[in-house]
């Protein structure tokens, strides 16, 4: 995974850093290839937000939180991505694949 952490209006700390990578290790782990992640962290007003891009193969997924707290739109973020992720391969592989009415030929 290849992972690149930026800021908006905010220093992206080593701390930050490193919380942002163990959580996405989660999302890792549903690719057997190469994966690569932008984050962008940033501040408006009092709602600190967070933004990823995931790009594996030919694809890409993009999700956004926002919460009081930087960590929280983190967490937040990587739900969305993880049920973003999870969904995708549930439709790849059901599709075609599942007993269908047009496949039973019964249409009603």
């Amino acid at each position: 995974m290849r992972l690149e952490v930026s800021g908006h209006q905010i220093e992206v700390t080593p701390a930050l850093k490193d919380f942002v990578t163990s959580k996405l290790e989660r999302i890792a782990r549903h690719f057997d290839h190469h994966l690569d992640v932008r984050v962008l962290l940033g501040v408006d007003k009092l709602q600190h937000r967070a933004e990823a891009t995931l790009a594996p193969r030919g694809k890409a997924f993009h999700a956004e939180a926002e919460a009081a707290d930087m960590y929280a739109a983190i967490d937040l973020l990587v739900d969305k991505l993880d049920r973003i992720v999870l969904k995708e391969k549930e439709r790849m592989t059901d599709h075609h694949r599942g007993e269908s009415a047009a496949r039973n030929g019964s249409f009603g």
